[in-house]
């Protein structure tokens, strides 16, 4: 009687490893395309960005005041990201303990 308890328990924590993992690795799997286009995403706001600054610079007619003012867009949108950061941050733990748990 005391093998078949003992037997239970390790096929119930070789289960519960199994669906831990399983869950873990969904999750790692949904969350890959995401670093693929974000990876993509940076390359396209770099290049973009230096297009905006050349072309805000050739309208102020210097290239260092085009890139300036972008240097000050990016330094306000840091600020406001700082400001609401634990808005932000909730809302991503929520996500991330939903998509866990609901699959």
């Amino acid at each position: 009687m005391v093998n078949l308890i003992k037997e239970y328990f390790e096929k119930r924590i070789e289960l519960l490893k199994l669906n831990a993992s399983e869950k873990i690795f969904n999750t790692i799997g949904a969350a890959a395309p995401f670093v693929a286009i974000f990876v993509l995403l940076l390359f396209l706001l770099l290049l973009l960005n230096i297009g905006i600054g050349l072309l805000i610079g050739e309208l102020l007619q210097n290239y260092a005041y085009g890139f300036l003012l972008l240097a000050v867009f990016y330094f306000l949108l840091i600020l406001l990201i700082y400001l609401f950061r634990n808005r932000i941050k909730s809302l991503i733990v929520n996500k991330a303990i939903n998509n866990f748990y609901n699959k």
